[in-house]
């Protein structure tokens, strides 16, 4: 039987180039984005190279509760995801004291609560099979405080913290959870930048990164994996 992931945000940057390296194993791919045409576009162009795997690419925004109850109802009825990345994310640059009036509720519920409630949705049926593998897409935010980071480094903190929490719960069930901490990954949210592209991450490394935490023995856990430029945070 194929196996299955899951990725949320899959139309770009680090969940796009994540899809691509499963289908590349041959993984069945459910995924989730708020923009129709992109998501046809993916589909469209996962069946046409890879066409022994099948593809669910479902418009969904999860920073709404009942958007992620709804998505979540239509990937059980295509398979049970052998791996979830918890992926979809909102960056909006600013300050706790001014940012801008719900810069704070959208990053929580985009960054953070989308996660919470897919883990309550997928994880108890890999916790009855006693196997599958969540991944968290948190970000060196998550660990080092900056300024102008506001609600969003908030939002990456409290997902570290989350991860960590359910990486406890999960060790007598055979579920591994990894915290994946990149930093600075040249996506879309750093277009137009006055920085040459080689100064940053690539997202296929973060994507082979992950792979490599996937593939290791049910014996080991990568529990954290930051990835930074070779030149350092930007």
């Amino acid at each position: 039987m194929p196996k299955s992931i899951l990725v949320t945000g899959g139309t770009k940057g680090i969940g796009r180039a994540i899809i691509y390296r499963f289908a590349k194993e041959g993984f069945d791919i459910a995924t989730c984005a708020r923009n129709e045409h992109d998501l046809g576009n993916l589909k469209a162009d996962l069946e046409a190279k890879f066409p022994e795997i099948k593809v669910l690419a479902l418009v969904a925004d999860l920073s709404k509760k009942e958007e992620v109850a709804r998505f979540s109802a239509q990937v059980k009825g295509f398979c049970k995801p052998d791996v979830l990345i918890n992926n979809t994310g909102v960056f909006l640059p600013g300050s706790i004291y001014n940012e801008p009036e719900g810069n704070f509720e959208l990053m929580m519920h985009t960054n953070l609560f989308s996660a919470y409630y897919l883990i309550r949705e997928f994880v108890p049926d890999m916790v009855k099979r006693k196997s599958g593998h969540i991944f968290s897409m948190g970000s060196i935010a998550g660990t080092t405080a900056y300024a102008n980071g506001g609600s969003y480094a908030i939002s990456k903190w409290a997902m570290l913290g989350m991860t960590k929490c359910l990486r406890e719960e999960m060790k007598e069930h055979q579920v591994k959870v990894t915290s994946i901490l990149p930093g600075a990954t040249y996506t879309a949210s750093w277009e137009g930048v006055d920085l040459p592209v080689e100064r940053f991450m690539k997202s296929e490394d973060v994507a082979e990164s992950v792979w490599g935490a996937y593939n290791l023995s049910p014996q080991s856990v990568v529990e954290e994996l930051i990835i930074r430029p070779q030149l350092g945070d930007i």
